[in-house]
């Protein structure tokens, strides 16, 4: 059994915003004295099939809240996602297909219970309440802010300072989200730093339906591999959990020093007093950086692959990078071919090394590309389509090409 204390210092690791503490600290002690649990609830947007690291932060506090036995309602915004976030956005963001919405949503299911229990996780679809309201709802939702309010948002502020359009239906993200909390009478809510303005809503919409405001809590945004900007696909600076073991922990090790005690404390399930003791280790030098670093890929590949799978990568990463061996899972690629050379931007495409001509350029550049053990700096490189030839980008991407 935990004090309210200690249990709010595991809640409120790592979060930004608290509003407010003492109203969770209660939250907490009447669930403790009446036995029933809180309903915590954090909402994701279904944009794109696969989830990174930087989404599993939430996703562990999550965790932290199901372990103190609370009920997690996991939210699938299948309705709010073909209205598209306008959070962060210069400008109106496409909304997504139905088609679009249900293919993610299934992804999303499948991979969050690596890290949630299945069987004390609602998912839950915003569809399910949101499509029964009547056109009278909605416009009574809408009456509960002003323009100016809404204004006082900084994207929109920005747009409307610039001359951007801003859509009538955008308005609406932020008050849909809010009545989410409504419908499943949210005790807490978690998110982004940046969806600090919509979770508030929640606060907001659950006075005027007579409920007790929610507990906002709100995380970081993780910086992605390049340690500046947030992680994020379309910048090539995340760790998918969905990625093979060997990529998971050779990205992990990748991650600078300066940043790889950040991803403990968002990430990690270790203690804050585990975590600060290994911070002291390495800072007396009792404990070398890549062995704190090696630690962390362990645990975060052993979440999304197991343990076994976990050892074997780092024995992998061991042999190709300490004893230059290559790895063991090399994929192979049979390719036909059309004609007697090929351009080498253009095979890196299609063997799925990189994602377009402009990074194999650019890797080109920067003396990342080896064929057959070879540096290639000719971003020009044309490949003779005989035989057999491997293939390597950066530290870990390799192919071995048979033409046929």
């Amino acid at each position: 059994m935990m004090t309210i204390d200690e249990q709010i210092a595991i809640l409120v690791r790592g979060a930004v915003d608290v509003i407010s503490e003492e109203g969770l600290a209660e939250k907490l002690k009447r669930s403790a004295a009446t036995g029933i649990p809180l309903k915590i609830k954090a909402g994701f947007d279904p944009t794109a099939p696969d989830l990174h690291l930087g989404h599993t932060v939430l996703i562990q506090k999550l965790k932290h809240f199901q372990d103190l036995g609370h009920d997690i309602k996991f939210l699938i915004g299948d309705f709010t996602g073909m209205i598209g976030d306008p959070t962060g956005k210069s400008e109106t963001r496409k909304p997504l297909t139905v088609e679009d919405v249900k293919r993610n949503a299934e992804t999303y299911k499948e991979q969050i219970f690596k890290i949630l229990d299945p069987e004390k996780t609602e998912v839950v679809f915003n569809s399910h309440w949101l499509e029964k309201m009547t056109s009278f709802d909605f416009i009574k939702l809408a009456s509960q802010l002003t323009v100016a309010r809404m204004l006082e948002r900084e994207d929109f502020k920005e747009r409307f300072e610039n001359n951007r359009p801003i859509s009538i239906h955008e308005f609406l993200y932020p008050l849909i989200q809010g009545y989410d909390s409504v419908a499943l009478h949210a005790d807490v809510e978690l998110g982004g730093t940046d969806q600090l303005f919509n979770v508030l809503m929640g606060r907001t919409l659950q006075k005027v339906w007579g409920q007790e405001p929610q507990t906002v809590l709100t995380m970081p945004l993780l910086e992605g591999l390049d340690g500046i900007n947030k992680m994020s696909k379309s910048l090539g600076n995340y760790i998918g959990i969905t990625e093979s073991a060997n990529d998971i922990y050779g990205k992990i090790l990748s991650v600078s020093d300066a940043l790889m005690f950040r991803y403990y404390e968002l990430l990690s399930d270790l203690s804050a007093a585990e975590i600060e003791s290994l911070a002291t280790e390495m800072t007396e030098g009792r404990m070398h950086p890549k062995a704190v670093k090696q630690q962390l890929a362990r645990e975060i590949t052993g979440r999304f692959h197991g343990t076994d799978a976990a050892s074997a990568a780092e024995e992998n990463f061991d042999n190709v990078f300490r004893n230059h061996d290559l790895p063991d899972d090399i994929q192979e690629i049979k390719y036909p071919v059309e004609g007697p050379m090929i351009w080498l931007p253009k095979l890196l495409v299609e063997v799925d090394l990189v994602k377009g001509t402009g990074e194999a350029r650019r890797m080109i550049s920067q003396n990342a590309v080896t064929v057959d053990g070879e540096k290639v700096t000719d971003q020009d490189y044309e490949l003779k389509t005989v035989g057999q030839v491997l293939l390597k980008v950066g530290k870990r991407r390799f192919c071995r090409v048979s033409f046929t």
